[in-house]
């Protein structure tokens, strides 16, 4: 096992040998790898991973995946297009009248969300049209577009993570936003206890990584008055939470599933 800073590999673009140099040093003996890639660098993570794949070595997260569950608009698209359920949702540019677009979602409080946040980082609540701008003055430093969500209160502060390796259900658990909190980020002090999710769940979680194609996952299920909503998908979620709540293997699986892709790119050479 190596580990492999991603952001200080150069990509040899070579149409008959290419390669990917690490401290001077090829990769090209490598079997395959398990991608970790942070918000902040999608792009040339996922230029990286497509990169290895050209050289013929598996990885359990496609480029494609990546960058379709990091954007969130993107992804929100693509889960309704396959009838998926997600709490109503607007994309907002920094000329968008915020009255009419709160109007549209049903009144305050709003959810604010950059396209690329995690750990409830761009993430924000608002409670008055004050606060939303506020807020999106600071978010569109950063982005020219922002999502902008309804909030389901009946939720309290709670969601599932569910975390799914190979389409099949590894572990879950319920995580509860401490008071005075409406992110449920157990970097954000929220509890967390190990649940079995309900046939409905399940199938949701499981047509959610069909839709977007991914193999490696953590979705977060919102409760609400009309059933369980997708509220985001992670291509590289955290598995120190989720391990340590559930007591289930979760990195386990995920190098079961390596060991399978190597094994069948091996049986087709």
């Amino acid at each position: 096992m190596h580990v492999i800073d991603h952001t200080r590999c150069s990509l040899m673009i070579d149409a008959d040998a290419p390669n990917i140099f690490y401290q001077s040093k090829p990769l090209d003996y490598l079997d395959a790898v398990i991608p970790r890639i942070g918000a902040s660098v999608t792009g040339l993570g996922a230029a990286v991973i497509n990169q290895f794949e050209l050289m013929g070595i598996v990885s359990p997260t496609s480029p494609e995946a990546l960058q379709l569950a990091r954007d969130k608009l993107r992804s929100f698209q693509t889960l309704v297009q396959h009838e998926i359920p997600v709490p109503k949702t607007i994309m907002i540019s920094p000329f968008e009248d915020l009255h009419q677009v709160t109007e549209r979602l049903g009144g305050f409080p709003v959810v604010v969300k950059m396209l690329e946040s995690t750990h409830g980082e761009g993430v924000e609540l608002a409670h008055n049209a004050w606060g939303l701008e506020r807020i999106t003055t600071e978010f569109f430093r950063y982005e020219n577009r922002l999502l902008m969500q309804e909030y389901i209160a009946e939720a309290r502060g709670a969601d599932t993570r569910v975390l799914v390796v190979d389409g099949q259900i590894v572990a879950s658990m319920r995580r509860q936003a401490k008071p005075g909190e409406f992110r449920s980020n157990l970097h954000r002090g929220a509890s967390s206890f190990a649940i079995q999710l309900k046939p409905e769940e399940e199938a949701l979680v499981k047509a959610v990584v069909k839709a977007l194609n991914i193999e490696v996952a953590g979705v977060d299920i919102l409760p609400s008055s009309k059933g369980p909503l997708v509220m985001e998908v992670n291509a590289s979620p955290g598995l120190e939470g989720i391990e340590n709540t559930t007591g289930k293997d979760v990195a386990g699986a995920i190098i079961k599933l390596v060991e399978r892709k190597v094994k069948a790119k091996n049986r087709k050479v």
